[in-house]
């Protein structure tokens, strides 16, 4: 392949010559053993990447650039929620992932365990997920923000030897002790982890089971100069897995490959990011989700960049807090997300326009769509490209974007871009299964297997459930759905139009109808309920959920319905977390139904978007939408 390729003739390479594209991939990372075959794909949908290849993912992220940048400053953790600023160098982060991985050793971990980690955003959130994969061991990161009833049911599914845990995380000055919550989580689950490790920040006080519970301050000290050499495993030996909601209550688990992974991510910084090893990634997101694995720890030190982990808020101590890390540490590379843009554009522009960003390369936001207005203000302010991505965490990387090492390409506002190298990507008819090749015609993305290496294994533990969720909605064809309607103009930039299940996106974060319908319901005094998404000038949309009560002889004033809505969002809160609160429940006498009991979800979230509801003729009673057109106003 020529340097001078278009992205065109780079794509289709990827497509039409698989093996050989990705053969040439893989020679961007360290192997012990070089793979024998590149993708298996003989059982479909299951692919196999790089056969009989051996590596370690944190041999690729760490050990591999002592000899050409031992004193370079590849993590550096900053929080305004304590104010405090620590850089590691590749040689200090060799020597704390290593002791962290003796201590896990320590409590019995070994090769193929799985080891839950439930921490803020923290140096020892990074040591820990870097020591399991040196140890071939599996990381289950679980969002610091997350209640019990969440990090119970991950628990039970992952069932981890050991849980990494700390005293607190904090958000906006107010601390939130995670101990309890873990307690709490640990009590509800079926399985009982034999050790848990506390990292004691002084935030909260901290009751440790004897036994069970171990302090990290001293085991650390036990472990100072302790060598653990890396475990080199199979490509296709699971490297985590990570939880994403589903239109189900239980948890699924994401599960990723060690090879396919490391070669993906090497792959997104050197074509995608157009990264270059001594430059400076800032990711704004948290390791409690995708992006965080990808793009906070993994992706940025494998190309042998500085990664930025922040805890902490876009607006303090205030507005200009990003930016001026950004003037401190050089930032060529930052990640975020539309929400947090759009809360940053109600600032006053003069917390931007006081620090220099002239080192930004440019500025890629995911996780939800990117309105144009948004888009504008922030191009406008920084005076570089902005990137628009779209993925999921069963892909682990861009599945739409541009890729700028290829080929400079200009962003169309509203558009996450071109399909990536190695994704197949069509548009098919939801009803017929057809792809339809035409510009700006409506259809479900998908994927054509192979999926390409990085992406999803399988679900932990569930073969039948990868391949019945992702590989069946379309009919006639094995074929992986994304669940998102999408158009694709003459150019090939696609433009994301929506769910076609029950999955909404708040924050960038997804969260399944269902789970927080599921909560609402356990409340004594509801009988049936409803969660839609709803769209949000802030969030991108919030969840919105109307209750049927059984007793509504109480309901006599606002005052009642108030103090109602208030216990069901504290147990949604208490259950779920706050990221999954509903912004309003509202209170019906009926839900609105088809004759055959299908509830309307659409037209409820129609009414409620104040947009037309569209044909209702199979609906039972008119009259319960009319009672929530008349509730939402």
């Amino acid at each position: 392949m020529t340097a001078h390729s278009t992205y065109a003739d780079f794509y289709r390479q990827s497509i039409d010559h698989r093996d050989t594209f990705w053969s040439e991939q893989a020679k961007l990372i360290d192997w012990k053993t070089p793979p024998q075959q590149v993708c298996d794909y003989s059982n479909p949908p299951f692919a196999k990447w790089f056969v009989g290849g051996t590596t370690n993912l944190c041999h690729n992220a760490v050990d591999r650039h002592l000899a050409t940048r031992a004193s370079q400053a590849a993590l550096v953790a900053i929080s305004t929620e304590t104010d405090t600023e620590r850089s590691y160098s590749f040689a200090e982060l060799h020597a704390e992932v290593q002791r962290m991985a003796a201590v896990l050793r320590s409590l019995g971990v070994k090769k193929g365990d799985r080891v839950l980690i439930y921490m803020p955003m923290i140096a020892e959130a990074a040591f820990a997920m870097l020591a399991c994969v040196r140890i071939g061991a599996l990381h289950s990161v679980v969002f610091g923000g997350f209640a019990s009833g969440s990090l119970a049911s991950r628990i039970e599914d992952a069932e981890p030897v050991a849980v990494v845990s700390a005293d607190a995380g904090s958000r906006g000055g107010k601390v939130v002790p995670y101990k309890p919550l873990l307690d709490e989580a640990i009590a509800l689950s079926k399985h009982k982890p034999a050790a848990v490790l506390m990292v004691n920040r002084g935030l909260a006080p901290m009751h440790l089971q004897p036994g069970r519970d171990h302090e990290w301050a001293p085991l650390r000290e036990q472990h100072l100069h302790t060598v653990v050499p890396c475990e080199w495993v199979e490509s296709t030996h699971p490297s985590y897995t990570l939880y994403t909601s589903g239109t189900t209550g239980k948890p699924k688990g994401v599960q990723r490959d060690t090879g396919g992974y490391t070669v993906a991510l090497a792959a997104s910084m050197k074509h995608i990011f157009d990264a270059k090893p001594g430059e400076t990634y800032f990711a704004t997101s948290d390791i409690g989700w995708v992006v965080g694995h990808s793009y906070i720890i993994y992706g940025p030190l494998i190309a042998g960049m500085t990664t930025i982990m922040y805890e902490g808020l876009p607006t303090r101590p205030d507005a200009g807090v990003w930016w001026s890390i950004v003037e401190k540490y050089r930032v060529t590379h930052m990640f975020s997300a539309p929400t947090a843009v759009r809360v940053l554009k109600k600032q006053d522009p003069a917390y931007l326009a006081q620090y220099n960003v002239k080192s930004l390369k440019a500025l890629w936001l995911a996780g939800e769509p990117l309105d144009e207005p948004t888009a504008q203000w922030i191009s406008d302010a920084l005076q570089v490209p902005i990137i628009d991505n779209y993925w999921q965490t069963e892909t682990g990387w861009p599945i739409l974007t541009l890729a700028n090492g290829v080929e400079k390409q200009t962003t169309r506002f509203g558009s996450p871009g071109k399909a990536m190298y190695g994704y197949g990507v069509k548009l098919i008819d939801e009803a017929t299964g057809e792809e339809l090749t035409g510009p700006n015609q409506k259809g479900v993305v998908a994927i054509e297997g192979p999926l390409p290496p990085g992406c999803m294994q399988t679900v932990w533990r569930d073969d039948a459930r990868f391949v019945n969720t992702y590989w069946k909605s379309i009919p006639g064809r094995l074929i992986y759905s994304t669940f998102d309607w999408g158009i694709r103009d003459a150019d090939g930039y696609h433009f994301i139009l929506g769910r076609t299940d029950d999955v909404i996106n708040v924050a960038g974060h997804r969260l399944g109808t269902r789970e927080i319908e599921e909560s609402i319901a356990s409340h004594p005094n509801i009988a049936e309920v409803a969660v839609v998404g709803v769209a949000d000038s802030l969030k991108g949309q919030v969840a919105m959920a109307f209750a049927v009560v059984r007793d509504s002889s109480g309901l006599t004033d606002d005052a009642a319905r108030l103090k109602l809505e208030g216990e069901v969002m504290k147990q949604v809160d208490h259950q779920l977390g706050a990221v999954a609160r509903p912004s309003r429940v509202y209170f019906v006498t009926v839900l609105p139904k088809t004759r055959s009991g299908k509830l309307l979800r659409r037209a409820l979230q129609a009414v409620a978007e104040r947009r037309d509801p569209g044909d209702l003729t199979t609906m039972e009673d008119p009259a319960a939408l009319q009672q929530v057109k008349d509730l939402v106003g």
